[in-house]
């Protein structure tokens, strides 16, 4: 269990930031900007939340708030380096496990089970729930182009990679569902400003 009695350490001061295996890292490296553009992601999935007030969404929401308890394993996963590529979880290595992005596919084959199929591409908005949830998946996908490029220059655990792939897809879907089912998605309109 994580205790916090004192948020300043001072540690940081140096423009470097503490990881799991005791190693320091540059605040501006790849891989803690990695973990940061993570962070961000799990914010704007918070701010999806703030917006599903109706109890109609209570699933949704609970759906919602167990990505977040799984981004911030995904963060300390991307804070702990791998030792010889290995990426096996252990009680005191936590790691995104293979189950995780296979929960996610699950989901997205509930959530999209009652959805008419896409004829267009749609814009990001509709209701604000589903603007925000729009978010959400454009910071995650920010998070995993950053962290493919950790990955060119370090091992990533592939389940990391594969969770974060997953979890654009269901949010993407996700909006689609808080907006009436996809009835009220905004249709983009190719040239239609020329």
């Amino acid at each position: 269990m994580v205790k916090l009695n004192k948020i300043y350490t001072r540690t940081g001061d140096d423009g470097t930031t503490g990881l799991v295996d005791g190693s320091r890292a540059a605040k501006h490296s790849d891989r803690i900007a990695a973990i940061g553009v993570v962070d961000e992601a799990n914010s704007a999935i918070g701010l999806a939340i703030c917006a599903l007030t109706d109890p109609a969404n209570v699933e949704h929401r609970a759906l919602l708030t167990r990505i977040q308890n799984d981004m911030f394993d995904l963060g300390a996963d991307l804070a702990t380096p791998a030792v010889d590529g290995d990426f096996t979880p252990s009680e005191m290595v936590l790691r995104i496990a293979d189950a995780q992005p296979t929960w996610l596919e699950e989901q997205i084959d509930a959530l999209n089970a009652n959805l008419e199929p896409l004829t267009s591409f749609i814009l990001p908005g509709g209701s604000e729930a589903a603007a925000r949830t729009h978010v959400a998946r454009a910071t995650t996908r920010a998070a995993e182009r950053v962290m493919t490029q950790l990955a060119e220059q370090t091992a990533i655990n592939p389940a990391a990679l594969a969770y974060v792939n997953r979890l654009s897809d269901l949010l993407f879907v996700l909006a689609r569902v808080l907006n009436e089912g996809g009835t009220a998605d905004v249709k983009w309109v190719p040239g239609a400003n020329r």
